[in-house]
């Protein structure tokens, strides 16, 4: 297990938006991370009404920065590039909100594929087993 402080400096968003606290597992293709910030009240995508399940593609796209970050740091010929998410498809969601969800929330993400100009990545996000969203999102390295 990998902890925040091993690879939240390699990402971009910073306190209480950066969404997951810990990579469970992770190799050359998939990510297992988890989180518990969907229950906390500093959560910066929370609502009046709590936090709406369209959120869970975000925390999708983080577990896909980490594990950029994580792929560039093992090969040291890569840099850690920003990356931009530019679509979302196939998104189901099978919860409305999940703030009222106690313990941690598995998040999955899986490289379909990656070069230097981005890369696309299928996600999930569960809950004690059950699933809560899917979908698959890309993004790309823009030049700087």
């Amino acid at each position: 297990m990998l902890p925040k402080s091993d690879w939240a400096q390699l990402i971009p968003h910073a306190g209480t938006m950066c969404l997951l606290d810990a990579v469970q597992v992770w190799d050359e293709r998939t990510i297992h991370a988890i989180s518990e910030s969907h229950v906390r009240a500093d959560n910066p995508l929370r609502g009046t009404q709590g936090l709406h399940a369209v959120h869970l593609a975000e925390y999708g796209a983080q577990a896909m920065a980490v594990h950029g970050a994580l792929q560039a740091r093992a090969h040291a010929s890569r840099e850690v590039r920003p990356g931009r998410l530019v679509s979302l498809r196939d998104v189901q969601l099978f919860e409305e909100y999940i703030d009222r969800l106690d313990g941690h929330l598995d998040v999955h993400a899986e490289c379909l594929y990656a070069d230097d100009g981005g890369a696309q990545y299928a996600f999930r996000v569960e809950h004690r087993g059950r699933l809560l969203a899917s979908g698959r999102a890309a993004v790309i390295h823009p030049v700087i």
